[in-house]
């Protein structure tokens, strides 16, 4: 095309004309900016740089060189740069180029050493994850394994200098400079599983049991810590410095587990040794020593193993769901990370692992769909629709299983009730969509329901479809008092009419609220949210057609791995 040969050669004499001004330049605030300039521009074109291998290398030599240079930014924009390239162009660095000795990877991994020797440890974190993004691209196994090996030796030493000096003393653990190495030590290795995905398998199998014991130790010291020195103890440099070394290893297994995709069975070999040193630990712990990364970790292991995990949940549940409920249900305000992922735990077991809640006792399953209904009435929006997508797959899969009747007649009318009480409070008004979906799936079970969900020893219905009828009707006709029950009894009716088509339904609840006096002074744009999500995409879509509208960074790039 035309247009694109005109703006390679604009692009290619921009960045030779920033480079002859950088090396002519005087003064490092000059030099930085001119640095800068370089790193935006050729980070807007990957499309160019996999196009011409010797300009790529140039840059990335460049960047190599900005990575020395102490003037504050440049460094985290050499690295940022040198990820986004990498992410564009990871193939061009495996791949052997007309005129080279070796794949640029190879050469990069000699001299790993001098490259990061200026970098700050966060910095060093983002440069690892590129090269793991490159590694990830070779397709030959032997040399994936060697370049991971080569990537990893630094880190790795330290490690094995480490655990050798703490078989002889586990004082050297307590060392702050030690702990901070090995926190660093396992924020690379996250860095590279990010990148790698199930590649990264023979160096997790390298460190995972040293990794587990060192977390069991230090989670005991941050036990004894807290108990030794009260309530205040957990707010200290010393616990917090130990606590990051037990969300950096959950972090580190919970992101292997989640990119290991395409190897089911390794992942799951890694199940079974994590049972005691952190289900365990977590349900022995005093509260303010619970990570609440052990919950994300297994609700990402649930749900990427599924069933297989069902015998597993009665341990995970046993551990983990009374002791956090009796932390998060006190207020709305205490120990925030848990209550999200407490939920998201749970929803990945009543999405994966049914069975599981079906054989639970009565009064564990009550506890269950409380824990839910208090989830839904959160004001944190995350929490509020983690609990409702929760309750609405629970409700499918009981409507589809043997103890419909049953689960229905104990919880339908509760459900009911704190679905409408949410629906009808204005401060609950993004989660207008989910109340929605709830309110018709309740409306429409109740045909398949074959037992009375009233109690048949006080009065009598012809239908179940009436006594919900006449239910709802008292239900609104309480909660909106400065209603006639004429207009309440239109509303119910007008329901039960639509239930079948949900955008009739959807409309009748949104104009039926509108009108009501709690939210008629109000702006009410988030109960037509899901509108104008169709409506933005459309006119993204209309833009995407017409070339030059949309910034060539913002496009899904068809050509990354070419």
């Amino acid at each position: 095309l035309w247009w694109r040969n005109r703006e390679n050669r604009f692009l290619v004499m921009v960045i030779r004309d920033l480079l002859n001004l950088c090396e002519i330049t005087k003064g490092k605030d000059n030099k930085a900016v001119i640095a800068s300039n370089i790193m935006y521009v050729v980070g807007q074109y990957p499309r160019f740089l996999r196009a011409h291998w010797k300009f790529l290398k140039t840059v990335v030599n460049k960047l190599f060189e900005f990575m020395h240079e102490m003037h504050p930014g440049v460094q985290d924009m050499a690295c940022d740069t040198f990820l986004k390239i990498v992410q564009k162009c990871k193939r061009k660095f495996v791949t052997q180029q007309v005129g080279e000795n070796e794949p640029f990877v190879s050469e990069l991994l000699t001299n790993l050493a001098t490259t990061i020797l200026d970098l700050e440890p966060h910095q060093i974190h983002t440069f690892y994850e590129s090269v793991g993004h490159m590694i990830q691209a070779e397709s030959d196994n032997t040399k994936r394994d060697e370049y991971l090996k080569r990537l990893m030796s630094l880190p790795n030493q330290k490690w094995a200098e480490i655990i050798g000096q703490a078989g002889q003393s586990i004082d050297i653990l307590k060392n702050q400079d030690v702990i901070r190495s090995v926190l660093n030590i396992l924020q690379t290795n996250t860095s590279v599983a990010t990148s790698l995905g199930p590649h990264f398998f023979p160096q997790i199998s390298l460190i995972f049991l040293d990794m587990l014991t060192v977390y069991r130790m230090y989670s005991e010291l941050v036990s004894s810590t807290i108990a030794e020195g009260g309530p205040y103890a957990s707010k200290s440099s010393f616990v917090k410095l130990l606590r990051s070394i037990k969300r950096e290893t959950l972090k580190l297994i919970e992101t292997f587990v989640d990119k290991a995709e395409d190897l089911p069975h390794l992942g799951k070999q890694f199940v079974p040794p994590m049972m005691d040193p952190i289900l365990g630990d977590y349900a022995r712990n005093v509260p303010d020593a619970r990570e609440s990364e052990v919950l994300s970790l297994f609700a990402t292991i649930i749900n990427k193993y599924k069933a297989e995990m069902l015998d597993d949940v009665p341990r995970i549940f046993e551990a983990v769901f009374q002791c956090t409920l009796e932390m998060i249900t006190k207020n709305f305000e205490d120990y925030p990370e848990h209550r999200l992922k407490f939920f998201s735990l749970l929803r990945a077991i009543g999405t994966h692992c049914f069975k599981a809640l079906i054989q639970l006792s009565s009064q564990q399953l009550k506890l269950v769909i409380d824990s839910i209904n208090w989830a839904f009435r959160h004001t944190e929006r995350n929490i509020a629709e983690t609990g409702l997508s929760l309750l609405l797959e629970i409700l499918k899969n009981f409507q589809a299983s043997e103890f419909t009747n049953q689960f229905y007649k104990t919880y339908f009318l509760t459900i009911e009730q704190e679905i409408f009480a949410v629906l009808t409070d204005s401060f609950h008004k993004p989660g207008f969509k989910l109340h929605v979906l709830v309110l018709q799936h309740l409306f429409c079970v109740v045909d398949g329901l074959t037992e009375p969900l009233w109690d048949a020893s006080t009065v009598s219905y012809p239908s179940n479809a009436m006594f919900v009828r006449d239910y709802t009707i008292k239900l609104l006709g309480a909660s909106f008092p400065n209603m006639t029950a004429a207009e309440v009894t239109k509303f119910v009716d007008g329901l039960l009419g639509s239930r079948h088509d949900l955008p009739s339904f959807k409309n009748h609840i949104r104009d039926f609220l509108v009108q009501s006096k709690e939210f008629s002074a109000q702006d009410n744009k988030d109960l037509y949210a899901e509108e104008a999500a169709v409506q933005r995409e459309k006119e993204r879509q209309r833009m995407l057609a017409i070339p030059g509208l949309i910034a060539p960074s913002e496009l899904q790039d068809e050509m990354v791995d070419s």
